[in-house]
């Protein structure tokens, strides 16, 4: 079945990003309806809509133009997110699979239909109220430069580690090629699902990083007075946390999803874009 209704959403900063989105819109305009996020749209003088309400108009897919930072940044718009194409304006682009060049002929194919895959994501939540959803990862980190940390980490009711480290990073399996990876941890398939805990420069030798079944509620206490610590999720929102305070991490019931392009191998893409 023919896609109807699409969302644009990009990096304002570039101008070569939104050349690229100037062109998706010339060529596609006049075969079906597209939405265009807000920040994008004042950058190029038109009218845009937020990202959380495309749903609401009946997009069915997101076209994300930029890095991983940008995909990571729509994802976490949406409570439920859509679809997402992403065009690789980036980097190293691991969640971005399709480059400029290869833009308006990709899309002109996924308009006709596309599958997608659902990746899985963690509810994190900070004395019982959820603050965000991750897609990537949550680190946790001292909230003074070059100082350890002191905390405990559970899995249920049992103690997996108590640490003095620089941090740790809990990682989906979507994020265990990102920060979890520099950090030292493994690389995990997509379709397993597992969550991985990653100390980050552990002061003992015993702390090592652990895969953990997804379906697991995991807890973090800091367990030093007086030593305050800062959490991030995926790299985008932050905050502090105190030794009273707990935070929990939970699987989502809302995956993110990733439009299909094509059915290459998992471990030659993780190669190609590490070597």
């Amino acid at each position: 079945m023919a896609i109807k209704k699409i969302g644009i959403s990009s990096r304002c900063d570039r101008p070569e990003v939104l050349e690229i989105v100037r062109e998706i819109l010339a060529h596609f305009s006049s075969k079906v309806k597209i939405y265009v996020s807000t920040p994008t749209a004042e950058a190029l003088g038109i009218e845009g809509i937020p990202v959380e309400k495309m749903r609401e108009k009946g997009v069915e897919l997101i076209i994300s133009v930029g890095g991983d930072g940008t995909v990571l940044r729509n994802i976490a718009k949406m409570r439920d997110p859509l679809p997402i194409l992403g065009i690789n304006m980036g980097t190293l682009g691991f969640l971005v699979d399709v480059e400029p060049k290869d833009a308006l002929e990709t899309i002109e194919e996924v308009l006709y239909g596309f599958s997608y895959s659902e990746r899985m994501r963690v509810d994190v939540f900070l004395n019982g109220e959820m603050v965000e959803t991750a897609t990537n990862e949550i680190a946790i980190m001292s909230a003074k430069p070059a100082k350890i940390i002191q905390f405990e980490v559970y899995v249920g009711d049992c103690l997996l580690d108590s640490m003095r480290a620089d941090g740790v990073v809990f990682a989906t399996p979507t994020g265990s090629t990102a920060y979890a990876m520099s950090a030292g941890g493994p690389i995990i398939h997509p379709r397993v699902n597992a969550i991985v805990v990653v100390p980050i420069a552990p002061f003992k030798l015993s702390s090592r990083p652990w895969v953990i079944p997804s379906d697991s509620e995991i807890a973090i206490k800091l367990s030093a007075p007086k030593k305050e610590a800062v959490i991030a999720i995926d790299g985008q929102k932050s905050y502090r946390i105190k030794p009273d305070d707990i935070v929990k991490l939970k699987k989502s019931k809302y995956p993110a999803r990733f439009v299909k392009i094509s059915d290459s191998c998992f471990y030659e893409r993780v190669q190609r874009k590490l070597a």
